[in-house]
């Protein structure tokens, strides 16, 4: 018998499976999704943990009405006996190889990585003449006017309108010039103007927020090392049809 699926009116023989997922681009998630599966094979979980990932994937996900967990399995196209005993059990397999894997590696890849985690908030002045951001900056230094009043009457940039303070934000997403000023600063330390592409900056640290290895923290490394992972993977691997 020859499998075949069908998608509204329409009926995809199994031959014709592989070149539509290659047409429409899927052929990474589907590699992706085979490396886990193969990852996770030899993962077993204990009832009292599939309780408690049920539970947790209900409250998550705000499915804790009938009627809101009826339609997130028919938007997934699932049925409530997948999601129960295929889709829950994978996810907490997924998240059992994580910490199998890298749990043990968390403090160090958290400590090499700390001075990107870090947040900021600091004022920020944005001109693209240079004699101005010098004049701009000794009003300052001088306290002849606030950073604030400076910002909204000369920087050209959206942070003006906003008090010029800008974040909390980590140290990582910014200008690795604009990372480094920051990241060596004491609250409160005002910078003479730096030149940043087209841009004359002046910067002042308002407040250094220290990155915390907390649960959220350890989740979202956990993931880090786990995407990485499985990038490294998806390089060695390769899907050809056969």
């Amino acid at each position: 018998m020859t499998a075949s699926l069908q998608l509204r009116n329409r009926i995809i023989s199994e031959a014709d499976i592989f070149p539509r997922l290659a047409s429409y681009r899927m052929m990474p998630q589907l590699q992706r999704e085979s490396i886990i599966d193969d990852a996770i094979a030899s993962m077993t979980c204990t009832e009292d943990e599939l309780t408690l990932a049920h539970q947790q994937f209900y409250e998550e996900n705000q499915l804790l009405d009938e009627t809101d967990r009826q339609a997130w399995l028919k938007h997934h196209s699932i049925d409530q006996e997948f999601l129960e005993t295929v889709f829950i059990p994978r996810l907490l397999k997924i998240e059992k190889f994580k910490h199998q894997q890298w749990k043990h590696k968390l403090e160090s890849y958290f400590l090499r990585r700390k001075t990107e985690l870090d947040r900021v908030i600091y004022s920020m002045i944005r001109v693209q003449d240079a004699e101005i951001a010098e004049e701009l900056y000794f009003r300052i230094q001088e306290n002849e006017q606030s950073f604030a009043d400076v910002a909204y009457e000369y920087s050209q940039a959206p942070e003006a309108q906003i008090n010029s303070t800008i974040g909390p934000v980590e140290l990582g997403s910014l200008h690795p010039a604009l990372a480094h000023l920051l990241a060596i600063s004491q609250p409160g330390q005002l910078w003479s103007p730096l030149a940043l592409g087209n841009w004359i900056l002046i910067v002042r640290l308002e407040k250094l927020i220290p990155a915390q290895l907390n649960v959220p923290m350890r989740q979202r490394l956990l993931r880090e090392l786990f995407e990485a992972w499985i990038q490294e993977q998806m390089q060695i691997d390769s899907i050809f049809p056969k």
